[in-house]
């Protein structure tokens, strides 16, 4: 456990850092970048051109801070982070990289206000919580290895189908190239994929499963991201599945990973209402089909949203889960239509999910919320959702970067 004088230490410093957390995780990135390349290959490039690595690790210091007399509120997001680290293939000798030049960035930055025994108790928190995740991390690996037909770090899978569903997002459905056992999933999970990019060195990335489990393949369902800034990382990866790999062809899969999970035992009690932006529908489908598959007797509520039915992902599959179960209740919105979707009846309504709507579709006062997408979206969800009145233990969703962008709130307050 930590000491006392540390804990007094840090709940200290806490505002200090808040102020400057943006530039010291900046400060972070620069030095260990530039002193440990080793270790790039585990970092998006495109988060990092963005600027939403830096805020997330920011906000992860910000609420370690903040709750280091609580650290039992942080059990939810060290669980994210292991999975996060794990998919990657983050080991325990990797920590101290982290540390050392975590260390050196508060120096760099706030210089003579850290003294040497405000460092020492800043050390002492991080390896206390270096310790919790490499912990954490451990069980998982040992969990995925000892799965059938599970396995740590990479595998070669090859693509069976290459599936367009629309101008900017393709289907991948992948086997084992050796014929093997396939790990199973829970739905919602995600799994990497690592390429050799021709011109330019790429960290893996992480896509949701979109596809039932147990359908005895893995599905990953991916959006062509545009590169909106020249020179800059954004898109590599989406570009290059879409335009090189062919069926036939083969990628290096890292197993089954994430919190952002449902239960599909039959007993569930409380509806299910899964609500998605964009591409955000795919581990909410999963979630959905694997329902609907295990025959679960729930009500599930499933609201899609999207610009139109050029964009609409996977919207064929969307529609038939209300085909194939009775308590399956879909909605799909559309904020701009196209010029025949209305006639077509391609969408239930026109305009954006606020808490109007998510009162007047939705059983909110005792539904459980999962629920995937863009910022913006997610934000309204959130705020419609907690504006009801319904239960932060009733809702669950996954987002890239600081919890606080989607909650509100400073850097301090997040959880």
């Amino acid at each position: 456990m930590l000491s006392p004088r540390t804990i007094e230490i840090v709940k200290a410093i806490t505002p200090l850092v808040a102020a400057q957390a943006t530039t010291l995780t900046r400060r972070f990135y620069e030095r260990m970048f530039t002193e440990s390349p080793e270790v790039n290959v585990f970092f998006n490039q495109a988060h990092q051109h963005s600027g939403g690595q830096q805020q997330a690790l920011a906000g992860a210091i910000c609420a370690y801070f903040a709750n280091i007399d609580n650290l039992g509120t942080l059990g939810p997001a060290v669980n994210l982070i292991a999975h996060k680290h794990c998919s990657l293939g983050i080991q325990p000798e990797h920590y101290p990289i982290v540390g050392r030049h975590l260390l050196a960035a508060i120096q760099d930055v706030f210089g003579d206000a850290i003294t040497e025994e405000i460092l020492a108790a800043i050390a002492e928190a991080y390896g206390f919580l270096a310790e919790v995740c490499i912990q954490r991390e451990r069980e998982i690996y040992q969990q995925q290895r000892e799965v059938v037909g599970g396995w740590n770090g990479f595998r070669k899978f090859v693509v069976d189908r290459k599936v367009p569903e629309n101008e900017i997002i393709t289907s991948f459905y992948l086997k084992p190239a050796d014929g093997a056992e396939l790990s199973p999933f829970e739905p919602g999970q995600y799994i990497t994929v690592r390429i050799n990019h021709p011109h330019s060195p790429t960290s893996p990335r992480n896509y949701s499963l979109s596809d039932e489990a147990g359908a005895g393949h893995y599905r990953i369902s991916v959006k062509r991201e545009p590169n909106p800034v020249p020179d800059a990382p954004a898109g590599l990866v989406s570009n290059y599945l879409h335009d090189v790999i062919q069926p036939g062809d083969e990628l290096e899969i890292g197993p089954p990973c994430g919190e952002f999970t449902i239960s599909t035992e039959t007993s569930l009690e409380r509806p299910v209402v899964l609500l998605a932006g964009g591409i955000g529908v795919t581990p909410l489908l999963s979630m959905a089909k694997t329902l609907v598959q295990r025959k679960t007797s729930i009500p599930i509520h499933f609201v899609q949203a999207a610009r139109n039915s050029q964009t609409h992902a996977l919207a064929n599959e969307v529609r038939e889960l209300r085909e194939k179960a009775d308590n399956v209740i879909t909605h799909i919105i559309y904020d701009a239509p196209a010029e025949n979707d209305l006639a077509e009846q391609k969408c239930d309504s026109v305009g954006t999910i606020t808490r109007e709507f998510l009162e007047r579709q939705t059983p909110y006062q005792h539904a459980e919320f999962y629920f995937c997408g863009p910022k913006p979206f997610m934000q309204a969800v959130y705020a419609g959702l907690k504006e009801l009145g319904v239960q932060e233990e009733r809702i669950r969703y996954e987002f890239f970067g600081p919890r606080q962008e989607i909650i509100g709130g400073t850097p301090t307050t997040a959880a």
